[in-house]
């Protein structure tokens, strides 16, 4: 086998390789909602709790929530994120979409409560039942707080954190965010990245057996740790 069809073969195998690796690590964070086709910004989990503030003050009602629009089903209150940043959540495999009408909760937040259902949507996360009467959710044994994943489709105009949440004491709710968080990338942005690895050109080998264009290192420093080459065993394998 020639040094350069070795080489060649290396590179190809390593970025086949790596782009396995990519695929296989990218298929759990696709870009795109199937079921509706929006856009993903950002994916997380957090605490959840709940309340219904109506303005009657009944069951500790602050009033109205603070974007203006009325209570209802779907109005979620974050400690940190833009009012009417919109996504949804996802218990036990129920999916429910809430939009940011609301700051809150205030002193949970600082125990990683960090988000806050209005209490039908929690009712029908849980299986329980909105209780008009006393604001509250009947049918989970007192039940107040859930673990759920949430998924931001689209984020407010206004201040607020573009980014996974944080306790309101912190003031971010407040303050303009110029730097969103990064979408996870999709599956065909992934597919493009490794095309072009291996359509790069591979380039000439050296007398010393070590590739003269930074593809190669380049190529296995993205494996990751899953491809590491000292100088001697590069050599090696090169010249082979």
């Amino acid at each position: 086998m020639s040094a350069r069809f070795g080489l060649r073969s290396l590179a190809v195998l390593t970025a086949s390789t790596v782009g396995a690796l990519t695929i296989a690590g990218t298929a759990a964070h696709a870009d795109s909602d199937t079921d509706t086709g929006q856009k993903i910004l950002l994916k997380g989990s957090t605490t959840a709790s709940y309340f219904w503030d109506d303005a009657s003050g009944r069951a500790g009602d602050t009033g109205l929530p603070a974007s203006g629009k009325p209570m209802q089903k779907g109005l979620a209150a974050s400690p940190s994120w833009p009012l009417l940043t919109e996504g949804y959540v996802v218990y036990k495999g129920k999916k429910m979409p809430f939009f940011v009408g609301d700051r809150g909760p205030g002193a949970p937040s600082n125990r990683g409560i960090m988000l806050d259902l209005d209490a039908k949507t929690f009712a029908e996360l849980t299986g329980g039942e909105f209780n008009p009467s006393t604001l509250g959710v009947d049918g989970v044994g007192g039940q107040g707080h859930i673990e759920v994943d949430y998924v931001i489709t689209k984020w407010g105009a206004g201040v607020g954190k573009k980014n996974h949440p944080v306790p309101f004491s912190t003031g971010a709710w407040s303050r303009r965010d110029p730097n969103p968080a990064t979408p996870p990338q999709s599956e065909e942005e992934s597919a493009a990245a490794n095309d072009q690895l291996l359509d790069a050109p591979v380039g000439e080998a050296k007398e010393s057996g070590v590739v003269g264009g930074a593809l190669t290192a380049g190529v296995l420093s993205m494996a990751g740790g899953g491809v590491v080459l000292g100088g001697e065993r590069l050599r090696a394998l090169l010249v082979r």
